[in-house]
C-alpha cells in the first residue's frame, strides 16, 4: 500500500532531506584539499531515487550541477543496471557528454542501501585542481584538454581501484591535491547515505519510492502552474558573444510557451567550432531551466520535478549541443550566456521578473600557474565575479555571480598557497551600465608575481567587444579587458608569461540597465556619485536627470 503524506508531513520531511544534502556538501567544503571547492564554492551534492531523479539538492553549491547530476546518474543506470550495485560502490566519470559539461569536473555517484535493498543513490560533482592537458580555450579538441574518464568504480564493495587510480593521478599536475578533493567527494557520498539510510529509519520508511513522488509532483506541480500564469505564444531572442576572431558567437533563442509547458529552443545559434567554447546539451539544460525555474518559480526547492516542464532543444553539431569529441573546456563561455537570451526573451512576458545581461554571463576565469622558490608547482583559478544585471526592484548587485554562484572566497587562503600577492581588489567606477536601475559594477583585481620564476597567467574570458546589454530601455554595461606588465593589454581568450615583480590586471564587466536611464532618481544618482559607483562625467553623459544633481 502506497504511503500517503499530508502537506505538514511532507513539509518536514522534504526539509530533512534536503538538510541530508547540505549535510554532505558540508562534509565536501570541509573535507576538500583545494580552494577551488573550500573557497570558491564550484561543487554541488544531491540525494536521489531509485530511478536517478533528484530528490533533494544541496542550498549552495552550483545549482545547475545538481541539476545536471540525475541525468549523470541515468546514464551510468544504462551501463551499470540496478542489480549490480552493491554497498560501497563508487563510479565517477568527467566525461562533458555524461557529467557537467567538461573535464576538470568529476562527478560520483553511489548507491544508497538500506536494510539490504537499493533506495537510491547520492550525488557529487566538483571541479578538480587539474585534470592534465593543455590549459585554456585555444584547444581544438577534446583529447587536448585532459584525461577523460568513463563511468568507471573508483570504488567497488568498498574496495578502491588502486591501479585505475594511480594511471589518472600520473596524468595531473597536482596529483595530492587532485586524490584529496576525490576522497572529500567519497567522504562526502557516504555522509550522504548513511543520513539517508537513519532518515528511513526514523520515518519507518521502507525505502523513498512515496515520498519522492510526491516531493517531485508537487515541485511539478509548482512550476507547470507558474508557466500556465504566461500568456501563450512564441518569444525569441538573439545574443552575440566574442567568441574567437574567427569564429564569434552567436545564440538564437525561441521560446515557446502552450498552456503549463515550456519549450527553449536554440536552432539558428552558432555552429559547433574547433575551439573550446562548445557546450554539451546536458550543460545547456542545466543552464536553460535553472534562469527559468529563478524567474518563475524561486521559492519551490528544486529536483526532478522542477524540470519535467520545460523542453530544452538545439540542433546537433551547434556550439550548445556540440558532438563528440569538440574542445570544451570553456563552454561556460557559451553556455552561461543562455540566461541572457532567455531573460530578453521574456522581457515581454514578464518584466517584472527578469534582469538584464549580467556581466559575469560568462564569467572570466584565469589561472595563473608555476613553479614556487621552494620548487613545488602552485595553481590558482581565480573565480571573481562581474557586475549582475539590474532587476525591477533596484541596482543591479555588484561583483555577484549569476547564473554561476562560485565565487573568490578568501584572497588571504590564495595567498598562503601561491608567491601571488593581491595588489589591488576594487569596485570598478562606471561599469554598471546605465538605467532607470543601474546595473552592478563590475571590479578591478591586481596580481603580483612574488615568485623568482615567471608565472604562466591563462585568461578564459568574454565580453571583450561585447558588453552585457540592457533591458527595456537600459544601457550595455562596461566590457571586459585584461593586462600584463611588461606584455600589455591581453586577449581574453590567451596565455601570458608574467615575470618576476610584474602584475596582472583584471577589469571585470558591468551588468546591463534595466528601463531608461531618463526615469532614474536623481538622489540615485547623487548617492552613486558620492559612493564613487560612477563618475560626474559619466552622470553627465549618461543621466538627463543629472542635471544640477
Amino acid at each position: 500500500m502506497a504511503n500517503t503524506f499530508d502537506p505538514i508531513t511532507l513539509e518536514i520531511l522534504w526539509s530533512r532531506l534536503v538538510a541530508v544534502a547540505d549535510e554532505s556538501a558540508t562534509t565536501l567544503l570541509r573535507t576538500a584539499f583545494s580552494p577551488i571547492i573550500r573557497e570558491s564554492n564550484d561543487f554541488a551534492t544531491c540525494l536521489m531515487n531509485v530511478r536517478g531523479e533528484t530528490l533533494a539538492e544541496c542550498s549552495g553549491g552550483i545549482p545547475t550541477f545538481a541539476g545536471l547530476l540525475g541525468r549523470t546518474a541515468r546514464h551510468f543506470l544504462t551501463r551499470f543496471p540496478l542489480e549490480t550495485w552493491q554497498e560501497g560502490d563508487c563510479v565517477i566519470t568527467n566525461n562533458p557528454w555524461i557529467g557537467t559539461g567538461h573535464l576538470p569536473d568529476i562527478a560520483m555517484i553511489a548507491p544508497v542501501f538500506h536494510n539490504g535493498q537499493l533506495v537510491g543513490f547520492s550525488g557529487t560533482a566538483a571541479h578538480t585542481p587539474d585534470i592534465g592537458g593543455s590549459l585554456g580555450a585555444e584547444n581544438r579538441e577534446l583529447f587536448e584538454e585532459g584525461v577523460c574518464i568513463p563511468p568507471i568504480h573508483l570504488y567497488r564493495a568498498g574496495e578502491r581501484s588502486e591501479d585505475m587510480l594511480q594511471l589518472f593521478l600520473n596524468n595531473v599536475r597536482l596529483p595530492d591535491l587532485v586524490l584529496g578533493d576525490l576522497e572529500a567527494q567519497v567522504t562526502a557520498n557516504e555522509v550522504c547515505r548513511r543520513r539517508a539510510s537513519a532518515f528511513l529509519t526514523d520515518t519507518g520508511l521502507d525505502d523513498l519510492v512515496d515520498l519522492s513522488a510526491a516531493i517531485q509532483a508537487m515541485s511539478e506541480r509548482s512550476m507547470r502552474s507558474a508557466i500556465r500564469a504566461l500568456p501563450d505564444g512564441g518569444y525569441r531572442s538573439a545574443i552575440d558573444l566574442d567568441g574567437f576572431d574567427e569564429h564569434p558567437t552567436h545564440i538564437e533563442c525561441a521560446i515557446t510557451i502552450a498552456d503549463d509547458e515550456m519549450t527553449v529552443d536554440y536552432a539558428g545559434s552558432s555552429q559547433q567550432n574547433q575551439r573550446a567554447t562548445n557546450c554539451t546539451m546536458n550543460y545547456t539544460q542545466a543552464y536553460s531551466i535553472y534562469p527559468i525555474k529563478c524567474v518563475l518559480d524561486p521559492f519551490t526547492r528544486r529536483n526532478e520535478g522542477s524540470y519535467r516542464p520545460i523542453t530544452v532543444t538545439a540542433p546537433e553539431g551547434t556550439i550548445i549541443n556540440a558532438r563528440y569529441p569538440a574542445a570544451v573546456a570553456a563552454r561556460h563561455l557559451s553556455g552561461h550566456v543562455l540566461s541572457c537570451a532567455i531573460y530578453q526573451a521574456l522581457a515581454e512576458v514578464v518584466p517584472d521578473k527578469i534582469i538584464a545581461d549580467s556581466g559575469g554571463a560568462p564569467a572570466m576565469r584565469a589561472r595563473l600557474g608555476g613553479v614556487d622558490d621552494n620548487g613545488d608547482r602552485f595553481s590558482v583559478v581565480l573565480f571573481a565575479s562581474a557586475g549582475m544585471g539590474a532587476s525591477p526592484i533596484g541596482d543591479g548587485l555588484s561583483t555577484t555571480a549569476f547564473p554561476t554562484n562560485s565565487g573568490a572566497g578568501s584572497l588571504e587562503v590564495l595567498e598562503a598557497g601561491s608567491p601571488l600577492l593581491f595588489r589591488r581588489k576594487e569596485f570598478r567606477p562606471d561599469s554598471g551600465g546605465a538605467g532607470r536601475l543601474r546595473g552592478g559594477l563590475g571590479q578591478v583585481i591586481e596580481i603580483e608575481n612574488t615568485a623568482a620564476n615567471p608565472v604562466q597567467v591563462t585568461i578564459v574570458g568574454d565580453r571583450e567587444k561585447n558588453p552585457a546589454l540592457g533591458v527595456l530601455g537600459g544601457s550595455a554595461g562596461a566590457c571586459a579587458s585584461a593586462s600584463v606588465e611588461g606584455v600589455g593589454p591581453v586577449r581574453l581568450k590567451s596565455r601570458s608569461m608574467m615575470k618576476t615583480g610584474a602584475a596582472v590586471t583584471f577589469n571585470f564587466a558591468g551588468g546591463g540597465g534595466y528601463g531608461d536611464p531618463a526615469e532614474r532618481d536623481a538622489a540615485a544618482i547623487e548617492r552613486d556619485i558620492l559612493l564613487g559607483f560612477i563618475s560626474e562625467d559619466a552622470a553627465t553623459r549618461d543621466y538627463p536627470s543629472a542635471t544640477g544633481a
